[in-house]
């Protein structure tokens, strides 16, 4: 069984993190944009982050930039969940990676 979560990402400019990443020329760090892909995932799922193999970041974000997000989910052997997600600007990705989800009754 495989689904996909199609959302979209806009950190704000007074978000809190941009005033020290980096002064004068904020950039999003990887760290708010990874939070809100995991956000994205618990408006539909109750689950908790097991591990994160792979991310990458491939462009910086901007504040109030829209950033297209796209989460595919696949059943994992272990009895775990997949979920590959990428962040798009205007169809280029600006990140992409994949996160290994817990989302038994206890996540």
């Amino acid at each position: 069984m495989n689904d996909t979560l199609i959302g979209e990402i806009v950190v704000p400019a007074d978000h809190p993190s941009l005033a020290g990443h980096f002064p004068g020329n904020p950039i999003v760090p990887g760290v708010v944009l990874l939070d809100a892909v995991l956000a994205a995932i618990r408006t539909q799922r109750p689950c908790m982050l097991l591990s994160m193999p792979t991310v990458k970041f491939l462009q910086p974000v901007l504040p109030q930039e829209r950033i297209e997000l796209r989460i595919e989910f696949t059943p994992d052997n272990e009895g775990t969940l997949r979920a590959r997600f990428q962040g798009s600007r205007r169809q280029s990705p600006v990140f992409e990676g994949t996160f290994v989800l817990s989302c038994g009754a206890a996540a």
